[in-house]
């Protein structure tokens, strides 16, 4: 996939971008957002810097013009892999969608995959593959064949890796595939869209999901691939941000997917699978703040 354009390629309107972004990172929004403009008219196909503006206007208080940056963005790059969807969505200008643009995942997990590793663990508190690990040991202690979907840079598969006599791993982003790589953790890795993903039937004793659902929405599909690929008495295991509402998923300004504990098992039942356990944990922080998520393991009986 074409790298993601963070720069315009025009120096003069790449200054006034730094410029807008030194604005906005001291709080005068609106300055920000005017002089991002400005590089705009030097460089108007740059589909990230129309994103950009979005969030600028946005944080001004001029959703409208927002919503116009964000809509020039999705023209200039119909791929989205900047995400302008998601954010129309947020905003109330777009309706609701049941996943996000699999060129926007792919992207954002390009971008991050040099400092994905120390982001989330030193800075973030992240704790999903721990959490996990000992969800999964508390019914299994070792697996013939383990499938750790949205891989990454191979945090979980590094829990894995003991239990598991074959440890496979897929992942949509090829930067998070080269980092996993160059752990030599699993046996096999291959790059996949998890939203169109297909296993081999009844092949894997263990399906894990660490902090992947989140970039997924609607989980009808990776739950039916994931039950399917499952022998008898395998087990899925998995992580979500928790949504307490009456619906089943929501997006969250954070452009991630919360979903709830009712239509988790709802799902899981759908396909055969029962519940083993399913915890409430911080599992993050983002912004300060603890994010509360669902620590789940069921199995195919």
């Amino acid at each position: 996939m074409k790298p993601l354009d963070l720069a315009s390629g025009d120096m003069l309107a790449d200054r006034r971008a730094d410029y807008a972004e030194m604005l906005f990172a001291s709080g005068d929004h609106a300055a920000a957002a005017e002089l991002m403009l400005g590089a705009l008219e030097l460089a108007p196909g740059w589909a990230m810097g129309w994103f950009r503006l979005g969030e600028m206007q946005e944080a001004a208080g001029a959703a409208d013009q927002a919503a116009e940056a964000w809509r020039m963005s999705l023209k200039l790059d119909p791929a989205d892999r900047p995400g302008a969807a998601l954010k129309l969505e947020l905003i109330g200008a777009a309706p609701a969608s049941a996943a996000p643009p699999s060129p926007f995942v792919e992207a954002l997990f390009d971008q991050y995959a040099g400092s994905f590793d120390s982001a989330l663990v030193e800075r973030l508190g992240y704790r999903v593959p721990e959490l996990l690990d000992q969800a999964i040991r508390t019914q299994r202690d070792s697996f013939g064949r383990a499938v750790d979907l949205g891989c990454g840079t191979g945090l979980m598969g590094a829990r894995l890796r003991p239990v598991a006599g074959v440890l496979e791993g897929y992942d949509i982003s090829a930067g998070m595939l080269r980092k996993a790589e160059a752990k030599h953790i699993y046996d096999r890795l291959e790059k996949a869209d998890l939203q169109s993903i297909s296993l081999a039937p009844e092949s894997a004793d263990l399906v894990v999901a660490a902090d992947v659902f989140m970039y997924l929405g609607g989980l009808d599909g990776i739950f039916a691939a994931a039950a399917a690929a499952l022998k008898a008495a395998g087990l899925f295991a998995f992580s979500v941000e928790h949504h307490a509402g009456v619906e089943d998923f929501v997006l969250r300004t954070s452009r991630r997917y919360a979903h709830s504990q009712m239509y988790l098992r709802r799902l899981l039942a759908g396909v055969g699978l029962s519940v083993r356990s399913l915890e409430r944990a911080d599992i993050r922080m983002d912004r300060g703040e603890a994010i509360e998520g669902l620590i789940v393991v069921a199995a195919k009986e």
